[in-house]
């Protein structure tokens, strides 16, 4: 245990500032181009079955199973900001309390989901956009996909909690046994079984297994400072408060996302399914540059945290000044990559020339939020970092919600058109890096300089 606590104190409290963010995200960013790399093998093989109404269907499923992930995102943000500042206050036990806290919740809330999947396919279906040609391909994944939601909260909130204590390179490995099982699977059930969507679900179950087992056996091998021991949950004394203050606004950002997914999704629709499917496929293509960003972010949260925690301000701004360096640069540099790269990438998964046509263009739109996506990540994950409940919440509710939203709705009444439906999304996220370092900088004053 001691020999656990001095790692987490070399890397958090003592490394040189670019040893420390580099530690600490490249792993985070090798576990989200993972994420990547399984959700776009999903659409690839779907794809190679030339049906782009199963493409469609996969994007369709896709927000209600997004659901389910923020649900993870709650206990894993919520989880690593609460046990990380409390690890910088030398706090061990109640770290120990939180981390089985999150644990035995988030199966609790797992099952709870599983369930309501089973009775409420039927209107789940209607409420996600399917069309008579994709409601059962949609059905199909989302009653498979509902065995292994438990799974998926499981894996989801502990690849960002055990960063929490030092190990950044147990949480990459984890994720990555995940996907590639899932990845591997993927084209023997899809296209060797012919399994079709029934396979992809299956293969993501499998997955998502996978991961959630690595993860509990580093708890049950003693081999970390933290616990899911049952003697260990607690959730009062500030435990359940402090993992819901920060994981709820957290989780409420991609509940939004999914709804807004939907919104659009269904404002698309009138536009005919192969816009939807176009849609789909130019989201997956700009998740590369979303996926790294989001590394380099939640790479550096409990970093911060641990700052935050032991009241250290000038290594608190150093990590931060130097990580919005680092976003900016790749920000730029996969921007660029992407933008020259969507016509292949689109190429990859769609055949059907109409639905390229709307793949292609969208991607292009999409990306023109690329250049500041780091910036906007970066803040966003110092803001959890510092605890600062109400800022992180106006952020989560705003981006998704509160702007999205009524941007997209002026977008269609005014254009009508599916190419100015795709552009609210990068006026959205300009607005969202105004925002966010408003936030932060108000955070930081309020919360930091009270400790």
């Amino acid at each position: 245990m001691k020999q656990q606590m001095d790692k987490t104190t070399e890397i958090f409290r003592d490394a040189p500032i670019p040893k420390a963010v580099f530690y600490n995200i490249v792993p985070s960013v090798i576990s989200m181009i993972m994420v990547l790399v399984y959700n776009l093998a999903d659409t690839f093989f779907i794809g190679q079955t030339k049906d782009a109404y199963m493409v469609a269907a996969v994007s369709l499923a896709t927000p209600a199973f997004l659901i389910f992930m923020a649900i993870g995102i709650l206990f894993g943000v919520g989880g690593t900001s609460l046990i990380s500042r409390m690890l910088g206050e030398g706090k061990n036990e109640r770290a120990k309390n939180a981390s089985a806290f999150c644990f035995w919740t988030g199966i609790a809330v797992g099952i709870i989901g599983m369930l309501f999947i089973w009775v409420a396919i039927e209107p789940l279906c209607k409420v996600v956009g399917s069309s008579a040609d994709t409601v059962e391909y949609v059905k199909q994944y989302l009653l498979i996909i509902s065995v292994g939601v438990p799974f998926l909260i499981v894996g989801n909130s502990f690849s960002n909690i055990i960063r929490a204590e030092g190990k950044a390179n147990k949480a990459m490995m984890g994720m990555i046994l995940g996907n590639i099982t899932n990845i591997i699977l993927d084209p023997i059930m899809i296209l060797g079984f012919g399994w079709n969507v029934a396979g992809a679900a299956v293969a993501t179950v499998i997955g998502n297994i996978v991961a959630a087992a690595f993860y509990i056996f580093h708890f049950v091998s003693g081999k970390s400072m933290l616990s899911i021991h049952p003697k260990h949950y607690m959730a009062a004394g500030g435990i359940a408060a402090g993992v819901l203050a920060i994981g709820v606004p957290a989780s409420l950002n991609n509940i939004l996302m999914s709804v807004s997914n939907i919104v659009v999704n269904n404002l698309m629709a009138h536009h005919g399914d192969m816009a939807v499917a176009g849609l789909g496929v130019a989201m997956k293509v700009n998740m590369i540059v979303v996926m790294l960003l989001i590394g380099v972010g939640t790479g550096i949260q409990p970093l911060l945290g641990y700052c935050f925690g032991a009241r250290n301000r000038k290594r608190f701004v150093g990590v931060l000044k130097f990580s919005l360096c680092l976003a900016v640069v790749l920000s730029a540099v996969m921007t660029v990559i992407c933008y020259a790269g969507a016509g292949p990438m689109v190429n990859a998964f769609l055949e059907d020339a109409d639905a390229y046509g709307y793949g292609m263009q969208f991607a292009r739109i999409l990306i023109i939020s690329g250049p500041v996506l780091g910036i906007l990540f970066v803040l966003v994950n110092t803001i959890q970092a510092m605890g600062a409940a109400l800022p992180s919440l106006v952020l989560s509710v705003s981006r998704q919600g509160l702007v999205y939203l009524p941007v997209l709705t002026v977008f269609n009444q005014v254009f009508d058109t599916p190419k100015m439906l795709v552009m609210a999304q990068p006026v959205t996220d300009y607005m969202a890096v105004v925002l966010a370092a408003v936030l932060c900088a108000v955070a930081f004053h309020r919360h930091f300089d009270k400790k």
